[in-house]
């Protein structure tokens, strides 16, 4: 049975052997992990589809078009007709008659002779200590090189693009997370009782999100030429951070979705990435995304857009901070929101807008949200 690069989409022509699970000759079962494939866009594991002696026909590390035979399983029926690998034999070199080897010339304790223009060197004076230069360790070896995978060279270009082509900035505003906070304390238990999964911020923020989007529609649009295209729909890119590198799978008509759904869906992006199982159909499309670099620590950032897209909200931790309340001050808990956006679609008013109808959904969210 031959083992192919299986076909991933359409806009996909190549792989990279990641790693091998398996060596030359292992025995393997249905099912049975073989190897990793990365791809510009995704990573991939390629499991036994049936039990049998692997061969492996490409190095790990190598790039090969979709198609590509990498291996093959020989069903355990017939290991025993299956051709073994030839082993190589080593050329050995015939002894050759030990040569006469000239006695090396004894190394003479170099004594300078003084010149004209020189003074006389002095006696070592007894008890001197001498000056030992100790080797210094060559940059080469301080270092470590490693060749970017498929993946960070397509997040490289895609981040270095956004960039260089767009007319970016970051517009900012803080939400007082009081509310939200009380809500979900009071109502998680019950949440995660009827629906099964746990109640998080994302299905809050998704929510608000959307609203906003509906209040600013120039944040829901993208460049396609000399046309602004607008979107009357909303797929939600949700930033999720992996082993490998940060992926946007989608969240589509997140207007349609309740906040059980929205909850389930990111618990499943977050469980996909973790085992390498997102496919290209959950990365494509998004008209708008969320990143939150809170669960990190970040405090505060300016995210990059993600294009064709024209904007992005990054969320941040919450901390408990001063703030003035009805001319008083109060300890309250934070959260710093940040806007990036394309200023050739959306206009400083606009963006100012749409961070500040997300912080009043936010400030105000009610319980009816949660559906119990």
């Amino acid at each position: 049975m031959e083992i192919l690069v299986p076909e991933v989409g359409e806009s996909i022509f190549e792989a990279t052997i990641a790693k091998w699970h398996v060596a030359e000759g292992n025995r393997v079962s249905k099912d049975d992990l073989l190897c990793e494939l990365e791809t510009d866009k995704i990573s991939l594991e390629l499991h036994a589809e049936d039990s049998g002696t692997i061969h492996l026909n490409v190095e790990e590390g190598k790039t090969v078009k979709i198609g590509t035979v990498i291996a093959t399983l020989i069903d355990s029926k017939n290991v025993a007709e299956a051709p073994k690998p030839t082993p190589r034999p080593e050329s050995i070199a015939p002894q050759a008659e030990p040569a006469a080897v000239p006695a090396a010339p004894r190394k003479l304790a170099a004594v300078p002779t003084p010149s004209p223009a020189a003074p006389a060197p002095q006696p070592a004076v007894a008890g001197t200590p001498k000056t030992v230069d100790l080797p210094h360790p060559a940059d080469d070896e301080r270092v470590r090189r490693v060749p970017m995978s498929p993946i960070r060279k397509k997040i490289a270009a895609h981040l270095l693009a956004a960039r260089q082509q767009t007319a970016m900035l970051t517009t900012f505003n803080e939400a007082d997370m009081s509310r939200l906070m009380a809500l979900r304390g009071e109502y998680k238990d019950a949440f995660q009782q009827k629906f099964g999964v746990k109640l998080g911020m994302m299905s809050f923020f998704v929510r608000a999100v959307v609203a906003a989007l509906k209040a600013v529609p120039e944040v829901n649009a993208r460049i396609d030429g000399d046309d602004i295209v607008y979107h009357d729909f909303y797929d939600m890119g949700i930033a999720v951070g992996g082993k490998k590198g940060l992926v946007v799978p989608v969240l589509r008509d997140a207007d349609r979705l309740s906040s059980a759904e929205i909850e389930t869906a990111i618990a499943e992006f977050s469980r996909k990435v973790q085992t390498n199982k997102l496919t290209l159909a959950d990365l494509e499309g998004g008209t708008f995304t969320i990143s939150n670099g809170g669960v990190y620590g970040s405090m505060l950032s300016t995210p990059i857009i993600n294009p064709p897209q024209t904007g992005v909200l990054g969320m941040h931790n919450i901390i408990q901070r001063p703030v003035a309340i009805d001319g008083k001050v109060e300890i309250r808990p934070m959260m710093y929101l940040a806007l990036s956006y394309d200023h050739r679609v959306i206009d400083g008013k606009q963006a100012v807008t749409f961070l500040k109808t997300v912080k009043e959904f936010i400030e105000q969210v009610d319980a009816s949200l949660l559906e119990l």
